[in-house]
């Protein structure tokens, strides 16, 4: 939040809130819009994350968890084929050769990859893999409060996400929302969040929110594992990257 106009203004950081509030009365959204994270400057030298970026964000009313993972296949295919075929020359100038990966994507565990690989293993998960993977079942503590539990298992949750391979790290985030008013409280009250943050959402909920899954995927970072780039700085006309100041 920032002030503007001698006001409060949140800066856009997730379209989850607002895509499921949209979804009252639409059957399916897209957007792309601008996001604005306060990441830790040491990040910066990663290659991977950036203050502002650019995110297409979905969501599909009454749709489940493995429905988006097929659409979240489907796109990734659909970008890599399409470049692979119509840019050629580019690729070959960026000394890039792109492999198609055939569908359906390899799915992994939270707690597989992190018995494998330990915490935080997004790195060296994505280093090991040739073709992109997801990963799934991800226990409730390490997500937000409008993740939706699996009804079978306690504290494991309807998400995914996409890894890219080669190093390349997350590509896109997703799965299931909660959207009943009593499963939304009582999240928020188990993570110690007072719901008078989120005070103008919960009067949508009360009104009646229908059940939706989707994702985000980041421009930027699909940008630079296409072109095969060494940082997602360069993937932005005057990056902002975590920790620099830039005049422009």
């Amino acid at each position: 939040t920032v002030s503007f106009y001698g006001s409060p203004y949140q800066l856009t950081k997730s379209m989850i809130l607002p895509k499921q509030i949209a979804l009252r009365t639409l059957p399916r959204i897209y957007s792309v819009s601008p996001n604005v994270r306060m990441e830790p400057a040491e990040r910066a030298s990663l290659g991977r994350y950036l203050a502002e970026f650019v995110q297409l964000d979905l969501e599909v009313r009454d749709a489940s968890r493995d429905e988006i993972i097929g659409v979240g296949e489907g796109l990734v295919l659909h970008v890599l084929t399409r470049v692979a075929e119509r840019c050629p020359a580019e690729l070959e100038r960026l000394g890039r050769e792109l492999t198609i990966p055939e569908a359906p994507f390899k799915r992994v565990s939270f707690q597989e990859a992190q018995e494998q690989f330990g915490k935080g293993f997004d790195d060296a998960l994505s280093s090991s893999l040739s073709a992109p993977a997801w990963v799934i079942e991800f226990p409730r503590s390490v997500r937000e409060f409008y993740d939706r539990e699996d009804p079978a298992r306690t504290d494991i949750l309807l998400d995914m996400d996409l890894i890219y391979p080669e190093g390349y790290g997350e590509a896109l985030s997703g799965g299931e929302r909660e959207h009943t008013l009593p499963r939304i409280l009582r999240r928020l009250e188990k993570d110690g969040i007072d719901k008078e943050r989120f005070s103008q959402y919960l009067s949508f909920v009360e009104e009646g929110l229908p059940a939706s899954a989707g994702f985000g995927i980041g421009i930027e970072r699909l940008t630079r594992f296409v072109c095969g780039l060494e940082n997602v700085e360069q993937a932005r006309l005057f990056a902002k990257a975590p920790g620099k100041v830039g005049a422009i």
